[in-house]
């Protein structure tokens, strides 16, 4: 993929930046020599790299804001970093740029159990936002399958989900207020310890922004008592399309499970050659979890047990104890590690329909002929978000041009049934041109008129989200207006 070309101007102004951002910040937090900024020059999307400029690894909001004035004064872009784990290379630097780090930002400010919720720093990682609050009984719904890696920044910027986003929601949902950076240094608050704050719903406008409009360096996130108990059951098919059509029914019915994830036999066969869980050597495996007291567990599961049955599965496990729960997740935690053990891959993230899914896999099945390339399907099946992953050979030239070709033909069909480019990975360099198969020119122009607002200079996270046709036109602009 094409990236914008370092400015010269800029690239000779090299030490004169360091200089300055070395004055507000201690010397180990600026990296500078061109080794270690190489450690920054990708993140999870590593088939793309391009090492920045500089890198900074501020620690306060206050450090961040004086960082962002001095780049603003240089017209230096600014490539927001969470923890790295972004699938879509959401922040891959370019060679003008400087990375911004968050990841010396993973304090607790502030935890409100009468009120439901927590004030952290953003380098936060997801899942030690529920390590702070645990042992009140109490959790962080939101739960990426990278929960022990990915930061809350990167969570905030991408709107992530998770295997228990069905009932709880993906982080928009979760999200109650947030500290956020602009471009020029200015500090502003939005929302705050409660849900829905009055006037124009900027905390929406800001969660899956993708760090395009500021950087945010603090968030003030809901966090839930933990359910009296939860029961998964794993139910194992003839075929994909026979799965689909079970998760369709079991939406339809009007119960809401706490997750329904899926499984075709290639991801099956990597899990359980590598976690050993015990799973079925079928075509399609679910798992699907239900919580509350005893009594509502058993009628829930019940319910989904004879609309399984109606769909003839291969096998049909509930788990008995906390040990057969373990073990009915572990395969499908462990599922991302399991294959990239055996292949390299490309992970996609479309969301489509839940009553499209058996047209969806079937027609997936077909395409994988068509192009040569196998696929393994993972995903959270009950709101729909797919995660195919393509495998192909990084070794192979060539391969790595028709996987993303591939790709692109899954996403436009997850478009095409009525769902969009991406549920939670974000856009980032890896879906922005097709950005014009979901989105009109005129939708295009409307959201990049919001970052006018926010980044009137355009150095936030360039050559991101956009298709370069449309937005370089409107940097190069934003720039000589500088």
């Amino acid at each position: 993929m094409e990236m914008p070309q370092p400015s010269p101007e800029i690239l000779a102004r090299k030490d004169r930046v360091v200089q300055r951002l070395q004055s507000v910040l201690p010397q180990d937090a600026v990296i500078h020599d061109p080794a270690e900024t190489r450690a920054y020059e990708c993140d999870a999307l590593a088939a793309y790299r391009c090492p920045p400029m500089v890198a900074v690894l501020p620690s306060t909001t206050q450090e961040v804001s004086a960082v962002l004035r001095i780049c603003h004064e240089e017209g230096v872009p600014v490539v927001p970093r969470g923890a790295g784990t972004s699938l879509a290379g959401g922040s891959l630097p370019t060679a003008d740029s400087v990375i911004l780090g968050v990841a010396r930002m993973n304090g607790v400010l502030e935890t409100n159990y009468d009120d439901r919720y927590i004030r952290v720093q953003t380098g936060r990682t997801n899942l030690s936002v529920t390590g702070a609050v645990e042992h009140e009984d109490f959790f962080y719904a939101p739960d990426p399958s990278s929960q022990l890696a990915c930061a809350i920044a990167g969570n905030i910027a991408m709107n992530s989900g998770g295997a228990h986003c069905l009932k709880y929601g993906v982080t928009t949902n979760n999200l109650m207020g947030v500290t956020m950076v602009l471009m020029d240094g200015s500090v502003v608050e939005i929302g705050g310890a409660h849900l829905d704050a009055g006037g124009l719903d900027l905390l929406g406008v800001i969660c899956g922004s993708e760090g395009q409009l500021g950087v945010v360096t603090e968030a003030t996130l809901r966090i839930l008592h933990k359910p009296e108990g939860a029961r998964p059951v794993l139910m194992g098919f003839a075929s994909n399309e026979v799965a689909g059509a079970c998760v369709s029914d079991i939406i339809r019915a009007g119960v809401l499970p706490v997750a329904i994830e899926f499984m075709d036999r290639p991801c099956i066969e990597a899990c359980e050659a590598f976690a050993k869980a015990g799973y079925p050597m079928c075509e399609a495996l679910l798992i699907v979890e239900v919580e509350g007291s005893d009594a509502e567990i058993d009628a829930q599961l019940a319910l989904i047990k004879d609309i399984a049955l109606r769909h003839d599965p291969v096998e049909l496990r509930e788990a008995r104890d906390a040990d057969e729960a373990g073990r009915i997740w572990l395969g499908r935690k462990s599922a991302f590690g399991a294959m990239g053990q055996i292949n390299d891959y490309m992970c996609l993230d479309g969301t489509i329909p839940v009553s499209e899914l058996p047209r969806v896999l079937q027609r997936i099945g077909e395409l994988s002929d068509e192009f040569g390339l196998k696929v393994a399907n993972v995903f959270h099946a009950g709101d729909g978000n797919m995660h195919p992953l393509i495998l192909f050979d990084a070794n192979k030239p060539g391969d790595l041009e028709i996987c993303e070709a591939f790709g692109a033909e899954i996403l436009k069909l997850c478009v095409e049934v009525g769902g969009c480019l991406t549920g939670e990975h974000g856009v980032g360099i890896e879906k922005r041109d097709l950005m014009l198969h979901q989105y009109s020119a005129s939708d295009l122009e409307a959201q990049m008129a919001v970052k006018d607002v926010f980044d009137p200079g355009w150095l936030l996270n360039p050559a991101k989200v956009f298709p370069l046709s449309t937005s370089e036109p409107r940097r190069s602009a934003a720039l000589a207006a500088e």
